[in-house]
C-alpha cells in the first residue's frame, strides 16, 4: 500500500509553485493545479509522483466535482494569484471582484470543501501570501486588500482547526523572479527587469518545505521572506 503522503498544489505551472512541487516532490505523491496546461504538463513529466489536477479555481461547481473524490490529503499548497496594479482612483469594481475571487474567495472555497480529506490526515494548509499582506503601499490597493484578507482568513483557520491537528502557514514572500513578477515591472512601467535582484523561487519553496517538513511538536505559523539584496 502507497504510504507517501498527498501534496495539492495550486499555481503549479510556474513560479512558486512549480518550485514548491519540485521541493516537495521527493518525499510527496503531487495533485498539481494549474492554468498553462502545456507547462503543468511538462512538469508532471518532469516529476515521477505527480498528476496534473487542471480545474477552474473560481468554479464552485468544478471545485466540487474534482474535491469529491479525495478522502485524505496532507497538504494543500495554495500558490495561485494575480495581481492588478492601480490607484485606488483608478482600479474600477471589476478588478476588485476578480482579484478578491482568485486570491481569496476560491482558496476558501478550496479549502472548505478539502477540510474532510485535510482532518483525517491532521494536515498542513500553506497560504503563499505577500510582502503586500503585511503593508499596503500606493497603488496596490485591490491586491493588498486580497492579501490582508487572505493572511486573516488563514488566522481564522488555524484557530478554529487547531484542536483537530491542522497546521496552517502564512508565508509572506517579498519580490520574487517570476512571471508575475515581470508582469508587476510592466504595470510600474520600471524598466528593464533585472531578476537578479529578486528572490528566487526555490528559495520561497525552501521556506515552505522547512513548514511542512518541520516536527510534529512545531507550528510555523507565519514565515516572512526577504530578498537579501
Amino acid at each position: 500500500m502507497n504510504t507517501r503522503p498527498v501534496a495539492l498544489i495550486t499555481g503549479a505551472s510556474r513560479g512558486i509553485g512549480a518550485a514548491t512541487a519540485r521541493a516537495l516532490a521527493p518525499t510527496h505523491d503531487l495533485l498539481l493545479g494549474g492554468r498553462d496546461l502545456e507547462s503543468l504538463q511538462a512538469l508532471v513529466d518532469e516529476l515521477p509522483h505527480a498528476r496534473p489536477w487542471p480545474v477552474e479555481l473560481t468554479d464552485p461547481t468544478a471545485l466540487h466535482a474534482v474535491t469529491s473524490g479525495l478522502d485524505r490529503l496532507d497538504v494543500l499548497v495554495h500558490s495561485a494569484g494575480v495581481v492588478d496594479l492601480g490607484t485606488i482612483a483608478e482600479t474600477p469594481a471589476e478588478v476588485w471582484r476578480r482579484t478578491m475571487e482568485v486570491n481569496v474567495i476560491a482558496v476558501a472555497e478550496l479549502t472548505r470543501l478539502l477540510l474532510p480529506a485535510l482532518r483525517a490526515a491532521r494536515g498542513h494548509v500553506v497560504l503563499v501570501n505577500s510582502g503586500a499582506g503585511l503593508q499596503a503601499n500606493p497603488g496596490w490597493g485591490a491586491y493588498a486588500a486580497s492579501k490582508f484578507a487572505l493572511r486573516a482568513f488563514g488566522d481564522a483557520l488555524r484557530a478554529e482547526e487547531h484542536a483537530r491537528g491542522l497546521r496552517v502557514t502564512s508565508v509572506h514572500p517579498g519580490r520574487t523572479d517570476t512571471d508575475m513578477q515581470r508582469s508587476v515591472r510592466e504595470q510600474e512601467g520600471g524598466g528593464d527587469y533585472d531578476g537578479a535582484k529578486y528572490l528566487r523561487p526555490e528559495s520561497v519553496s525552501s521556506a515552505i518545505l522547512a513548514a511542512v517538513t518541520a516536527s510534529p511538536d512545531a507550528h510555523l505559523t507565519e514565515i516572512v521572506v526577504r530578498p537579501r539584496a
